[in-house]
């Protein structure tokens, strides 16, 4: 499947000493590497600047030009947080690591697992006429990144710290995004992905940026109001399946044989009333959408949508619900490729309701009654060699399927209770998109 990045060729080289990169980011992959941004000056790619996450999952800067490798001890495996990364760089600082400093979230990392300095003075292979990428590796095609970037910023003659970009909420103590930083551009510096999937530069400069590989699709995501995704770290026995697109899309990994796949939301319940929809992509008998309690988390490589804390819905029969092992035997109604499945789940009074393209099928089912200290939404899957691949994309309020953006209501589509929120379907009345917003309403 072909990843989104994007790309510019400035047409004349900038300060090459003295800039500042600051980006917002949230991964959706762990232990790959990951470009975020990088230049090279020759096709070989012997010559090259990098910011990237390497197969650690640590945050590694470095350059040809100068012998730059810095490499930091944090790893970064959270697959539902923002990360403000800012690196600024002036190679004609006198002390060497005032040369080459990287910020996470306001703060100045001092613990590396490598640290080499840039030398002084040194001309960076970076800021340059050739092609400037972020989401890939432009040399060798490789290291595409996986996730969502926000609000990306690049300073051309400039060496700002971090608080430049954000700072502290004085009542949560996190760092919080400044939307409108007071900064100089310089000549080929640029502000992109503001608000929205836009590459066309908000600096006032004009250094837009064109979209290659896939679709780059706007998500309500973003650094003040996280959506739940699929957990990678979550699986089932060791057996999960395959997340795509910002980890909301699933599918049963083939690959794995067959055997009983899992996906579970990054973000759980444990009070409120919360509303998200699946398009289902292929749906067969083996494929469930429903909830599960934190004990289901538990190794069960047999089945875990039989597991005692589990309900959902499934195909089979008719359309049925299934709690702790039971199956219904009620013919709610079936659903179709491309058709629209949405759960309503009521945690308050542990109750869910299943809709078909906005129609309720079955409404205020009763929970299991175990595992509700904490609830997630879940799919489960198995896939034979005659009944394909199960696979769904989710909106859990990010405002699209896969990579297809919602276009209902005119465009807007729906809002949870929260406001924030992008769904197809009217929302129950009462009910939030699960997200930070939502969760804290």
């Amino acid at each position: 499947m072909a990843l989104t990045y994007i790309t510019r060729t400035p047409s004349s080289a900038g300060n090459r000493k003295i800039f500042t990169f600051s980006g917002w980011i949230k991964r959706s992959k762990i232990g790959v590497g990951q470009q975020i941004i990088g230049q090279s000056t020759e096709s070989s790619g012997n010559d090259y600047f990098r910011i990237i996450f390497n197969t650690d999952d640590q945050l590694r800067v470095f350059s040809s030009n100068g012998g730059m490798n810095k490499i930091t001890s944090m790893k970064f495996r959270d697959t539902s947080a923002w990360y403000n990364i800012v690196c600024a760089f002036d190679s004609s600082q006198s002390t060497a690591s005032n040369r080459n400093r990287i910020y996470v979230n306001g703060v100045e990392q001092t613990s590396f697992a490598t640290n080499n300095n840039v030398a002084l003075n040194t001309s960076f292979e970076f800021n340059i006429t050739n092609e400037c990428t972020l989401g890939r590796n432009a040399y060798n095609n490789q290291n595409f990144f996986d996730g969502l970037m926000s609000h990306i910023h690049f300073i051309d003659g400039t060496q700002y710290n971090a608080s430049a970009f954000g700072s502290v909420d004085s009542v949560t103590g996190e760092w919080q995004i400044n939307t409108a930083p007071s900064v100089t551009y310089g000549n080929n510096g640029f502000f992109i992905l503001k608000d929205s999937n836009s590459v066309t530069d908000q600096s006032g400069k004009n250094n837009n940026f064109s979209v290659g590989g896939s679709t780059l699709t706007a998500t309500k995501d973003c650094p003040s109001n996280v959506f739940a995704t699929w957990n990678p770290l979550v699986n089932n026995a060791g057996e999960m399946m395959l997340l795509s697109n910002g980890n909301t899309s699933c599918q049963s990994n083939a690959a794995q044989g067959n055997s009983w796949k899992l996906a579970a939301s990054t973000l759980g319940m444990t009070s409120g009333k919360y509303y998200w929809e699946a398009k289902l992509v292929n749906t067969n008998n083996n494929l469930y959408h429903g909830v599960m309690g934190s004990n289901v988390f538990q190794a069960n490589a047999s089945n875990p949508m039989n597991a005692t804390g589990f309900t959902g819905w499934n195909n089979g029969d008719g359309g049925e619900i299934l709690k702790d092992g039971n199956n219904t035997s009620a013919n709610y109604g079936s659903l179709s490729n491309n058709d629209i499945l949405g759960i309503a789940c009521d945690v308050d009074n542990y109750t869910i309701t299943i809709y078909k393209n906005g129609s309720a099928l079955v409404s205020n089912y009763a929970l299991s009654t175990t595992g509700r200290d904490v609830l997630f939404p879940c799919s489960v899957a198995y896939n034979t060699n005659n009944t394909g691949i199960p696979q769904s994309s989710y909106n859990f309020g990010n405002g699209f399927f896969g990579t297809t953006a919602i276009t209902t209501n005119s465009g807007n589509g729906y809002a949870g209770a929260e406001g924030a929120s992008k769904f197809n379907y009217a929302v129950p009345s009462g009910y939030s998109a699960l997200s930070t917003k939502g969760l804290n309403q």
